[in-house]
């Protein structure tokens, strides 16, 4: 009796593809499974991307599996990792950069948070604090306390860049900073609202047909 052949496939977690293009196995998975199966299933089409589809598509384990079996009747798929995949459909030209949208978001966040330290600096009487400060160390009342002041405002400044690992061209330790861990968890928001709408917009599809049918 022959050995049932296995398939493993561990799904990525997203992939880009061009319009028009057919996905296949392999670009959307990693496979492990006999060398005589390995191109075959790695050449196996899912989907042709179609004008209708968008600019993001879902495939999920389910549609790898079935084409799996139509395509080598009697393959164990072992599967690994994420459920689904998220294709962007995207041209391979590049964005170029739009240099007013640019300057107008720098000047925004300058500002914004210039007037965010301002208004903090104001709650808790920062000036008083700091000539309280000199005071306290030199002995005597200074009504702008310069030489605290901008030792002050130049830490505020070298503080925010160590704080979000950007003082050098080269990182300091492999350890991601609070703005790269803010983007990540806003992508994976990004792409669990994606999938989620597609996976309702695929029902809401099935039922329509069902009561069609």
């Amino acid at each position: 009796m022959e050995k049932s052949s296995v398939v493993y496939v561990r799904l990525r977690r997203r992939v880009v593809v061009p319009p028009g293009s057919v996905i296949t196995l392999g670009m959307v998975s990693r496979l492990v499974t006999e060398s005589r199966h390995d191109q075959q299933l790695k050449k196996l089409p899912l989907h042709r991307v179609q004008p209708e589809d968008g600019s993001m598509i879902v495939i999920d384990m389910l549609q790898v599996v079935k084409a799996v079996r139509e395509a080598v009747p009697g393959m164990n798929v072992e599967t690994f990792g994420e459920p689904h995949v998220l294709i962007e459909v995207s041209t391979d030209a590049a964005a170029k950069p739009r240099l007013i949208t640019l300057v107008l978001a720098w000047l925004l966040l300058f500002f914004g948070s210039g007037m965010a330290l301002m208004n903090f600096h104001a709650d808790v009487n920062m000036p008083h604090v700091q000539r309280r400060i000199t005071e306290l160390i030199v002995g005597r009342s200074e009504r702008h306390p310069w030489l605290f002041q901008i030792p002050y405002s130049l830490g505020v400044g070298l503080g925010m860049l160590l704080f979000f690992n950007r003082l050098l061209r080269k990182k300091r330790s492999d350890e991601p900073n609070p703005l790269e861990v803010e983007m990540f968890m806003y992508q994976e928001n990004v792409n669990h609202y994606i999938i989620t709408e597609e996976y309702r917009r695929k029902h809401d599809g099935e039922e329509a047909k069902g009561r069609g049918g």
